[in-house]
């Protein structure tokens, strides 16, 4: 039976995984109505787990320290009744070999070395170099729902991601270059980075320790 996760975790979660977000962003990760969403944050507001910052005209929410040791608290908890047979991890280890590939791929998109910098900003006007890149976010699109959907069969919350991944990549390859790696909208990266994030969180792996924790 697939796990659904309570509204309450799965709030301060989205909060982690945005990094910073107003309340109705997060509403909207969550899947939790706005005023919910904000008595939520509010009470977790109370117990030192987020801050709401605001500077200028922009304001949202972030996970403190404290936060994210009870985020990961619950979503241990939360694993240890869903996942008794380990199958996140399993599906965590064949993510980081396609991990490796998207990140070339971003790099790719962002830099086209040249003969006198090899970190030359790539300017877009190889359409054969940025059609090797959108070739391979179109097969890593490929991969993603099947390893979606195991997760999805043990946490609900998990569901989403190969959808989210396949809109950006369509766009991008309509000529939306912003949609493969800008952090402000839903882009592939960002829609990736964010499943990445969802999984060592979840695992309670400390990223600088992940290659270790992907020979598990």
């Amino acid at each position: 039976m697939t796990g659904r996760s309570a509204p309450e975790l799965l709030i301060l979660h989205a909060v982690r995984l945005l990094g910073f977000a107003n309340s109705a962003t997060v509403a909207e990760r969550a899947g939790a109505s706005h005023d919910d969403t904000l008595r939520v944050l509010r009470e977790a507001e109370r117990a030192g787990w987020v801050q709401h910052v605001e500077f200028a005209d922009l304001g949202g929410w972030s996970l403190t320290d404290s936060g994210k040791a009870e985020n990961e608290r619950q979503l241990a908890v939360e694993r240890g009744g869903a996942d008794p047979e380990n199958r996140i991890a399993t599906v965590y280890r064949a993510f980081i070999p396609l991990n490796a590939r998207l990140l070339r791929a971003v790099t790719d998109w962002q830099i086209r070395p040249t003969g006198e910098d090899r970190f030359a900003p790539n300017d877009h006007a190889d359409a054969t170099w940025d059609g090797r890149v959108l070739a391979e976010l179109d097969t890593l699109n490929d991969t993603l729902p099947p390893l979606i959907a195991r997760l999805a069969q043990v946490l609900a919350r998990f569901d989403g991601y190969d959808i989210r991944f396949a809109a950006a990549l369509r766009r991008a390859q309509g000529g939306q270059r912003d949609w493969v790696d800008k952090t402000h909208i839903d882009s592939c990266h960002r829609v990736w980075f964010q499943l990445h994030e969802d999984l060592v969180a979840t695992l309670g792996i400390d990223r600088g320790t992940e290659n270790t924790a992907a020979s598990w």
